[in-house]
């Protein structure tokens, strides 16, 4: 697999024309922005930024034509996301009361030997909570495409030849951030995934998170109350082992050590990876390099990785812990 790398938000510190030049990427290089929606040809301060020729996949603008050409698919891919709609709402209800009950736990005082199993249970029911989830989510897309086809309709079909083509003289490709759940999507419908997977990919932000294994929403102090972190679905799985955490600075209560190890320990052997600003790991010859990054630790720290990790997990190391004090990206 060529290299991958994982960017903190680039809007305020651009860094995507460093990541190239690590990587040793030149163009011309296909970008993706579709999170951006209707912003999505707007790339001149990220062509600024890179440095490089760039050629704009325009996925969502790309699907804004296949709703009008094919009106079929168009009904069947919106009941298929008012299906996902009910189950996140569901889903998020049993949550609730499942990372209550946890987080009341893992502050409580009291004698290990008592409380351990009963976290290392919580956690448990938790993680049992969201496999169900996911496989909820898995069987409503599997759904969706035994049913709509969408990869045997001429439309679909049409476009992902283009974009295959267009690929084809690319050897890297950058994915922005924007609304995660539409930049998703996107990708998935055009069948993306097998195409990405021999360029170097530079990602950030909602990008980053289309990459991993799983999409973890989250927010420790939205507007509406306590805010428990929810799983949206697979991700393309391109950048494993890894939960990263765009604008952790502001998204979540870093200096909360029993939120941190929550958060741990419920998606381990992941490594949960802060990205703010000026931030990267990279994946290369199938391990990161996270010199520099920081991981939440299990016993509720942020702490600074080593050099490398195994390709299978990202463990913390033994270190002092470092200063814990959705822009789009």
């Amino acid at each position: 697999m060529k290299p991958v790398a994982l960017l903190g938000p680039q809007r305020l510190k651009p860094t995507v024309g460093e990541a190239a030049r690590r990587l040793g990427v030149r163009g011309p290089c296909a970008v993706i922005t579709a999170g951006w929606q209707e912003r999505e040809d707007e790339t001149e301060e990220l062509e600024a930024a890179l440095g490089l020729p760039t050629v704009n996949l325009r996925l969502y603008a790309r699907w804004e034509r296949l709703r009008t050409e094919d009106p079929v698919l168009a009904l069947a891919h919106r009941a298929r996301q008012d299906r996902l709609r009910r189950l996140q709402a569901l889903y998020r209800e049993r949550l609730a009361g499942l990372m209550r009950t946890a987080r009341k736990l893992f502050g409580m005082q009291g004698d290990p030997t008592l409380l351990d199993p009963e976290r290392a249970s919580a956690v448990t029911a938790v993680r049992a909570l969201d496999a169900h989830h996911l496989q909820r989510i898995t069987e409503t897309n599997l759904e969706f495409e035994s049913e709509a086809h969408p990869g045997a309709r001429a439309a679909v079909a049409g476009q992902r030849a283009a974009l295959s083509r267009m690929l084809e003289d690319c050897d890297s490709v950058i994915l922005a951030g924007g609304h995660v759940a539409v930049l998703l999507g996107r990708l998935r419908l055009f069948a993306l995934e097998p195409m990405l997977r021999d360029k170097t990919l530079i990602a950030w932000s909602a990008g980053a998170m289309a990459l991993t294994d799983r999409v973890v929403l989250f927010h420790d102090q939205p507007p509406w109350g306590a805010g428990d972190a929810e799983l949206l679905d697979f991700g393309l799985g391109l950048a494993p082992d890894v939960v990263v955490l765009p604008h952790a600075k502001r998204r979540l209560r870093l200096d909360d050590r029993e939120r941190v190890r929550l958060m741990a320990r419920r998606f381990r052997p992941a490594a949960c990876v802060p990205l703010d600003l000026g931030d990267h790991i990279e994946r290369i010859d199938g391990a990161w390099r996270t010199e520099g990054a920081r991981l939440l630790a299990s016993d509720g720290e942020v702490r600074l990785s080593g050099s490398t990790a195994g390709p299978r997990a990202l463990p913390p190391v033994d270190a002092a812990p470092v200063d814990a004090a959705q822009e789009d990206g």
